[in-house]
């Protein structure tokens, strides 16, 4: 006797697609662990205006144009690879930029912020270097085997020392579209696939017991294995991969970093803090002679910061309030987790923070910076990476 369906009994996959809208194959490697996957469909159903004598409201039943949603959160949770992190493809898809890895980088000499390495380092302005924990990122590239960091690591590096691999996700000015599955059990339960799926917002946030960031957009098409065939774009459901324990675990959300500044301080005093990457995606959805998109448009992109800093008298936090009504660029590192295999780091080289709201309804006074804009030059605005 069938009964009701554990919403727990629930797996999703995500992997970049050849051509928009296209299902592309995935593997038991594409699987990610998620807290809700919202996938919604809407018909724009065509009034009917001809005059029947009656109150009876009357659509058509023919096919009609219909546009797709999604909503995809989740915790930062522990990675072993980063090259083979579970978020890689919705990661990609939100920034554009294909990832570049860092590898195992020795360590021939350190002074301050720079680095010079035992043989050639082929990073880029921009690329993520982990070490002990943390995670840094490389502001200048003067020669082959040399680097500058933004900031400084909390342990000395030494002759000898070994960085950490990590994996940088860049800007690009195109985007990739996913194809993501979403299977239930029993197999026999209805199971979906979110073609031409395009993340357009990417949120990042600090603000509760685990750190959590979600991937929102638009998509081509909503298909099922309750409607499969019936016209639609394939004729039968593929059969979930080889189905392998995740095994992670859950970053609490008060592990982390925060810097500020050239040169860069750490501000110890954050409670609350987010980021916001929003690619304004425009769907081509009023094709003639199609009932679906058939293509998507990135417009200007905005990648705002939100802050809530407990306020004190020390000289770095008066800055900061300079900085902001003088409206001057500071560089900003926000990490995520302090373990290697549990780390994530936005980094924004031109953050221009805004004028802080005074929060006096707690025992200590907080300040509020909302909206601080991220400028950049070409696709430079934000690096993020996972070490």
């Amino acid at each position: 006797m069938s009964s009701y369906i554990y919403s727990n009994a629930n797996r999703s996959y995500a992997v970049p697609e050849s051509t928009f809208g296209v299902p592309a194959i995935i593997t038991s490697a594409n699987r990610f662990p998620a807290f809700r996957v919202h996938a919604r469909q809407v018909y724009h159903a065509v009034q009917r205006r001809d005059k029947t004598g009656g109150r009876t409201l009357l659509t058509s039943s023919s096919p009609v144009r219909s546009e797709a949603s999604f909503d995809v959160e989740t915790y930062l949770v522990s990675s072993p690879d980063p090259a083979t992190n579970a978020y890689g493809a919705l990661f990609q898809a939100a920034c554009g930029g294909a990832p570049s890895i860092s590898g195992s980088l020795s360590v021939a000499n350190a002074q301050g912020l720079q680095i010079q390495t035992a043989a050639a380092h082929s990073l880029a302005v921009g690329s993520a270097v982990s070490f002990s924990g943390e995670i840094r990122f490389v502001t200048a590239v003067p020669d082959a085997q040399t680097i500058f960091l933004n900031a400084p690591f909390s342990s000395a590096l030494s002759a000898g020392a070994a960085c950490d691999p990590a994996v940088t996700y860049r800007l690009g000015t195109n985007l990739p579209s996913l194809s993501i599955y979403d299977y239930w059990d029993p197999v026999t339960a209805v199971s979906r696939i979110l073609t031409g799926a395009v993340v357009d917002l990417l949120s990042i946030s600090i603000d509760g017991p685990y750190h959590e960031f979600s991937f929102s957009g638009t998509a081509s098409d909503l298909i099922d294995s309750a409607n499969v065939g019936a016209g639609g774009s394939i004729t039968s459901f593929p059969v979930e991969p080889p189905v392998a324990p995740l095994n992670y675990a859950v970053v609490p959300g008060n592990l982390g970093q925060l810097w500020i500044g050239t040169p860069a301080s750490q501000f110890f005093t954050v409670t609350d803090g987010s980021v916001r990457l929003k690619n304004n995606i425009e769907l081509r959805n009023r094709e003639y002679g199609s009932l679906t998109p058939r293509a998507f448009t990135c417009g200007r992109r905005d990648i705002l910061t939100r802050l809530s800093l407990l306020a004190t008298d020390e000289a770095q936090t008066v800055a900061l309030y300079a900085a902001a009504k003088a409206r001057a660029p500071l560089s900003l590192i926000l990490q995520l987790g302090n373990q290697r295999g549990q780390l994530l780091a936005v980094y924004l080289p031109n953050m221009v923070p805004a004028v802080p709201v005074y929060d006096d309804t707690r025992p200590r006074l907080s300040w509020e910076f909302e909206n601080n804009t991220a400028l950049g030059n070409a696709n430079d605005e934000l690096y993020l990476a996972l070490a």
